[in-house]
């Protein structure tokens, strides 16, 4: 059975998303971010912190190395792993790529208050976050194979996830 990852924008609803969509088809849930944070016994906010971006980066790179071989989970990707080409590629390998699309204005709405994302983590917060959301939009959709609108609720985005890639 293929892997499911889903890519996207900080708060497009990848992890609450992939629970949803593990429970709805069988598969095994992997939060990416959460891994790296399990297997550093860091948060990502003290990686970057510690180690800088380029470390986790490497890190993120393995990981995506390890889940393409893998078949059978729901993958939340890093908001910016398939980025990356050959994150990219190492995911698809046995996976369908789908981007969970969602307008930066709602996307801005859920992550008031959040301070855990070390990118946004400046004054300037709305203004870093649309030049990263036009820099990674482009290169999600060349990532992905699938493209669902994830602005409802999670059960309904991940139905349609399901029905997208033909389960």
């Amino acid at each position: 059975m293929r892997s499911l990852i889903l890519c996207g924008f900080m708060g497009c609803g990848k992890t609450t998303v992939g629970k949803a969509l593990a429970a709805l088809t069988g598969r095994e849930f992997l939060d990416m971010d959460q891994e790296i944070e399990r297997r550093a016994g860091l948060t990502v906010s003290e990686i970057f912190a510690r180690f800088g971006e380029a470390d986790f980066r490497r890190r993120e790179r393995e990981l995506c190395a390890e889940l393409g071989r893998r078949e059978g989970l729901v993958v939340a990707a890093g908001g910016g792993a398939l980025t990356f080409p050959e994150n990219a590629a190492a995911l698809s390998e046995r996976g369908a790529v789908v981007l969970l699309d969602v307008p930066l204005p709602v996307l801005l709405r859920r992550l008031e208050g959040d301070t855990t994302r070390p990118l946004l983590a400046r004054p300037d917060r709305e203004e870093a976050a649309q030049a990263l959301y036009d820099r990674r939009l482009p290169l999600y959709r060349a990532a992905a194979g699938y493209v669902v609108n994830a602005d409802g609720a999670p059960e309904a985005v991940a139905r349609a996830v399901a029905k997208a890639v033909g389960e």
